[in-house]
């Protein structure tokens, strides 16, 4: 087969009209020729880091719908289903992934759990990072979330550190904030990316040490803004991703999205292209093309330079998509799971007050970092409850693998003035977690999630809303465009019926547990200090 257009070659930095010409999967010519075109070649995109799950999609439905901007391969994480169901649960993942034309390229799941102050449904050992990174479908250690580890010199974490840098397999890194002699000390361990940076000169100083730095735009977690000024003079050693990705936003775009704000930015083209394209081939020994003779066929088309509206995605020759429409099918997936917990009491979330002042969760709006704040306690019949008007709302994380009691706190910022939300991504463990502006709110949202097992929900006075997620309590295996509008809808009426006014509520909601990015965050165990990395009392 051959295709006939304006040629971007990213190493050699030009653009000329040729053909490529391509068989058996593999790139055989690439011959200039004389000519004109309106449409332009060019490598497929790759999303540098990326846990599927959290498009509530398995991965042959993700495929579906990321083919369809440009995405030809992915650097994913599977640490969310992997704290579910253990090494099982990444099993999957491959298995699943190889039955499409996207090239999932998973990582070993280095912090399963993320914390020993949470509860997960699974441990992976040293033992077994060892025995997962000698499987030729595990390409890298997936990212080092336990800073502190690395730092103290933990005998578990390093284990699993030297096992990646014996067999030479790329450390993946996750330190945000971390700056100085800290910093120095995590990257000199071998771990050597980071995509948690949220400020330029934090970034910058890690790629002054010698890091690759990975630009972030996901549903919730958006560094695009602050980062992007580095690309002109670090091009190298950077790369772009969305970590996390809901999939009505998928529906929207992917990788593409950033490659066009970046032109926008007045970013170099070849830059941009290097950071989306190549860098994460090279860095992570993908085997994924580049638009070389002997590669393999994976390219795309566009119709301009300027838009990088994507018009064809190629995948080991075969087209995959096509003026935006997907060609990849949808394929029957198996359901597992990891959920044994039992319906709760309006009880069940009741606190009582101690003492008359508490400390406050701030959610930040684009943001998974959080800040604290002090505030006095709303206080009815010898209990704490949420506070509507000064938007200080009732959270909770239920154990969703064992009956405890659940755990309490407060927020700031989601804003409801109405009903309750709960999902079952919660990262990273997974426990159910909700937030709402009252208990019988709270109960039935989180009573809705345990009797599907899993899933986001959403409830008013007056209407009930779930999403259920079978796989894992976490993913659904049903079509992903029409989850997408699912999704949508639900979203939608927590903005409006319910009165968030955060940009992705359920996103935000789910990294209200994720205890490894500071400042306070709430297990299942309790309320939690990220920069002490200890419990923290929700009273003061």
């Amino acid at each position: 087969m051959k295709i006939t257009g304006n040629i971007i070659n990213i190493d050699s930095r030009e653009i000329f009209h040729g053909t490529v010409a391509f068989e058996n999967g593999k790139i055989t010519q690439i011959i200039a020729t004389e000519g004109s075109s309106d449409q332009y070649i060019l490598p497929g995109f790759v999303d540098a880091h990326v846990h599927i799950e959290s498009s509530m999609l398995v991965p042959s439905e993700f495929a579906r719908l990321a083919v369809v901007h440009g995405t030809v391969a992915t650097v994913s994480d599977p640490h969310e289903i992997a704290n579910v169901m253990g090494i099982e649960g990444v099993n999957y993942m491959i298995e699943n992934g190889k039955k499409v034309p996207l090239k999932f390229n998973f990582g070993a799941p280095s912090c399963v759990p993320a914390t020993s102050f949470e509860t997960a449904g699974a441990v992976i050992d040293s033992k077994g990072i060892e025995k997962m990174l000698n499987n030729p479908d595990i390409l890298y250690l997936a990212e080092m979330m336990n800073y502190p580890g690395v730092l103290f010199e933990d005998s578990e974490v390093m284990a699993k550190i030297t096992a990646a840098k014996k067999i030479g397999k790329p450390i993946d890194g996750h330190a945000p904030g971390l700056r100085g002699n800290d910093a120095q000390k995590y990257i000199d361990a071998g771990i050597s990316t980071d995509h948690e940076c949220f400020t330029y000169d934090e970034a910058l100083e890690k790629l002054n040490y010698g890091m690759k730095i990975l630009i972030r735009e996901g549903s919730a977690a958006k560094n695009f803004n602050a980062l992007i000024g580095l690309l002109p003079d670090h091009a190298e050693n950077m790369m772009f991703c969305s970590d996390d990705k809901h999939p009505d936003d998928l529906i929207e775009g992917h990788i593409n999205q950033l490659v066009q704000r970046a032109l926008e930015k007045g970013c170099d083209l070849f830059d941009v292209l290097l950071a989306a394209c190549i860098n994460p081939v090279r860095h992570y020994n993908l085997n994924v093309g580049t638009l070389r003779l002997g590669d393999p066929a994976d390219f795309i088309v566009v119709k301009n330079i300027k838009t990088f509206e994507v018009d064809k995605t190629f995948i080991n020759g075969n087209l995959v998509a096509q003026n935006g429409q997907t060609k990849i099918e949808s394929i029957p997936a198996p359901v597992i799971n990891n959920f044994d917990t039992d319906l709760k009491n309006p009880s069940d979330f009741q606190i009582q007050a101690k003492w008359d002042q508490i400390n406050v969760i701030e959610a930040i709006n684009g943001e998974i970092v959080t800040r604290s704040f002090s505030a006095p306690a709303l206080i009815e019949n010898g209990n704490i409850v949420s506070n509507i008007e000064k938007d200080i709302l009732k959270m909770t994380v239920v154990n969703r693998y064992q009956n405890t009691p659940p755990a309490i706190a407060f927020i700031n910022n989601f804003n409801l003035k109405n009903g309750a939300i709960a999902s079952c991504v919660g990262h990273d463990s997974h426990n159910i977690i909700a937030v709402g502006i009252d208990d019988d709110a709270i109960l039935e949202a989180v009573n809705m999630i345990i009797e599907n097992k899993g899933g986001i929900s959403a409830v008013s006075s007056e209407t009930k809303f779930v999403l259920p997620l079978p796989v894992a309590g976490i993913m659904t295996n049903e079509d992903g465009y029409a989850i997408a509008h699912k999704y949508a809808e639900i979203d939608a009426f927590v903005k409006n019926n319910l009165g968030s006014t955060l940009t992705a509520p359920f996103m935000t909601l789910s990294f209200m547990a994720l205890l490894v990015i500071p400042q306070l965050k709430l297990s299942d165990k309790g309320l939690f200090d990220g920069k002490s990395f200890s419990f923290t009392n929700l009273f003061i």
